[in-house]
């Protein structure tokens, strides 16, 4: 019961969130993919911890997945919106 009770809330949210984020506007994109990439910085941050607590070598091989994919995570958004914001400056 519990297993799925968590995916129903995994399917929920996902629903939610694409609704949400199909309704903003492009002009306020690049704000908040600056905003999310701080809480992405949150993520990477969890997932140094949940792998220095890791207690199996499972356990382990997958926080250091989380950490590397977290990061990429962290490290694209903020290359896209670098470039986003290079295309609103002047050309002096």
């Amino acid at each position: 019961m519990g297993f799925l009770a968590l995916v129903g809330v995994f399917l929920i949210s996902a629903a939610v969130g694409y609704r949400l984020i199909s309704n903003v506007p492009s002009l306020l994109h690049t704000p908040l993919m600056s905003g999310m990439n701080a809480l992405s910085g949150v993520t990477v941050l969890g997932a140094l911890v949940a792998a220095a607590l890791a207690l199996r070598s499972g356990s382990r091989a997958l926080g250091i997945a989380a950490i590397v994919l977290a990061t990429v995570n962290v490290v694209g958004g903020f290359l896209v919106t670098d470039r986003m914001l290079r295309m609103f400056k002047s050309g002096k």
